[in-house]
């Protein structure tokens, strides 16, 4: 990894991981910081702690979106020596401190295909799980800084956390926003994702950067859109529920594409049926 953190907005720092263009967001205060997500590997977690170093010498705090390996799985190399709080939602503290060996097999097998080297790295990394767990919202206090972690619902997953910097109008919505691709709805909620994101958006004003789970850093234009999207495809999964028609004609008009829709439409269609 090859990357440094760029500043957003003041002392909001962005960092982008060229391999999965996975987003580290990085919060500084007076004598004290914050760390949003620590990628997949030790490897890159010590590079993303030498990029952290060169904006910043002060101890940090760490957040984690969510519990898929991209976002959380540098924590042990980032969090353990000197022990660092770690805060996500209280279902991601379970999945990671309960099922460490589940979440390593999944991951190894999302990429072994594409990325067989940093499956090899996965398969083999040290998890630690977070030692805070956020229920609805929970504020904290970075050098000064207020910053408010706050769970908007179910949405890309069951155990999602967006950060808001309001001194700064800087929002992470980790991977509930996406710009460099579709939205993931491999673990997702597609009937409740854009009640979340509507959440989020009451948080915006016109001049909010917004720091997407993966690409570039957008505005509330982009997320009202995405949104819009978020919607559609939600009516879609209702009404082919409705009436009787397979997934896979649901998927044909997805908002987001056939490939993405066909698993928010199975997704979906789970949710009605009380089995998601």
């Amino acid at each position: 990894m090859t990357a440094r953190f760029v500043e957003v907005a003041d002392r909001v720092h962005v960092l982008r991981d060229p391999l999965l263009r996975v987003n580290v967001t990085l919060v500084v205060g007076d004598g004290a910081a914050l760390l949003v997500d620590t990628l997949s590997t030790a490897g890159q977690a010590r590079e993303l702690a030498g990029a952290a170093r060169a904006v910043t010498p002060h101890p940090w705090t760490i957040v984690n979106t969510h519990h898929h390996f991209d976002h959380c799985f540098g924590n042990a190399t980032l969090a353990a020596d000197p022990p660092r709080p770690v805060y996500a939602h209280e279902q991601a503290l379970v999945v990671l401190r309960d099922h460490p060996d589940t979440l390593r097999r999944a991951a190894y097998e999302e990429m072994r295909a594409e990325q067989p080297a940093l499956a090899a790295e996965l398969a083999d990394t040290e998890l630690l799980a977070p030692t805070h767990g956020v229920v609805s919202e929970t504020v904290l206090d970075v050098g000064g800084r207020r910053v408010v972690l706050r769970h908007p619902g179910h949405g890309h997953t069951d155990a999602d956390l967006v950060v808001h910097v309001p001194d700064a109008d800087v929002l992470v919505a980790g991977d509930l926003v996406e710009q460099s691709g579709p939205p993931a709805f491999e673990e997702s909620y597609p009937l409740q994702w854009p009640d979340a994101v509507a959440d989020l958006l009451r948080l915006t004003t016109p001049g909010t950067v917004v720091v997407p789970g993966h690409g570039e850093p957008v505005d509330a234009d982009f997320v009202r859109d995405q949104h819009a999207q978020l919607a559609r495809q939600a009516w879609l999964i209702r009404a082919g529920h409705t009436g009787n028609a397979p997934p896979e004609r649901v998927a044909a008009e997805s908002p987001f594409g056939a490939r993405p829709g066909l698993i928010a439409a199975r997704r979906g269609y789970a949710e009605l049926d009380g089995t998601a």
